[in-house]
């Protein structure tokens, strides 16, 4: 078959496990080459690339880099090129998610929420525009339900996450002369993601009830995401930018 994305390369952040690493699977199984970054998970990491690379040999690799760390974020981008010679997809997929109750707020919570679901996103677009644009590439953000209904004792996620649309669609304006496009996808919905994990903590609905509150009545599943971001960075969806997708089994209405 035909791989659609045969010689693209997409650099994935937090692509280590959960969502991102079922993303980095399915661009690699499109036929995208693929780098997955991590900050601790480096065993996790390092397998996903020998096993992407047992499939294609020199397909995969695995790289560190603490995102809250400004100047080490075009050092990432560099790195991606540098195994490459190319980079035609972002994928913002790392984020930290913890409740920051009002009254408990720290500056280093603050720094670590913000930094990872928005800073460190607008500092990779930045870094990476230049190569997106000779690829006429694409940059895709992981926002959440709770950019536009807040969840409790979350202000700061929530926060982060609202500035995160609004800096997709920003990068959508800027960007998109250059050839770029830029979109969002919220995989709040989703299994096997830390904000589906957390809700079953946090919520007195069993899984069955929270299936059923949606009109499709199946749980979402990270293949559902991945699918989708496999479409955006094909050819098929260079028309579509400043979106935000929403795969989430039609809960929104």
């Amino acid at each position: 078959m035909d791989k659609s994305l045969a010689h693209k390369v997409a650099l994935i952040t937090g692509g280590a496990k959960r969502l991102g690493g079922t993303i980095a699977r399915a661009l690699h199984g499109e036929g995208a080459n693929i780098v997955i970054h991590y900050r601790s998970s480096q065993a996790a990491a390092e397998e996903l690339a020998q096993e992407l690379n047992v499939l294609r040999a020199n397909s995969a690799y695995a790289l560190a880099a603490d995102l809250l760390n400004i100047s080490a974020l075009p050092i990432l981008i560099e790195q991606t090129v540098g195994k490459f010679a190319r980079l035609d997809l972002l994928v913002n997929n790392a984020s930290a998610f913890y409740p920051t109750p009002i009254g408990t707020i720290t500056e280093q919570q603050w720094d670590e929420l913000v930094g990872s679901n928005l800073q460190a996103p607008l500092f990779l677009a930045q870094a990476a525009a230049p190569h997106l644009r000779r690829t006429q590439g694409l940059i895709l953000n992981m926002v959440d339900i709770h950019a536009q209904r807040p969840l409790p004792e979350h202000p700061v996620y929530s926060v982060a996450k609202a500035g995160l649309v609004a800096l997709t669609k920003s990068l959508a304006r800027e960007l998109g002369p250059l050839g770029i496009t830029c979109n969002n996808i919220p995989p709040r919905f989703v299994m096997n993601t830390v904000m589906s994990e957390q809700h079953f903590i946090d919520s007195q609905k069993s899984r069955e009830d929270w299936i059923n509150a949606g009109p499709i009545r199946r749980q979402g599943e990270p293949e559902d995401i991945a699918g989708a971001c496999a479409w955006l960075v094909s050819d098929e969806a260079g028309y579509v930018t400043g979106q935000t997708i929403g795969v989430n089994g039609g809960r929104y209405i």
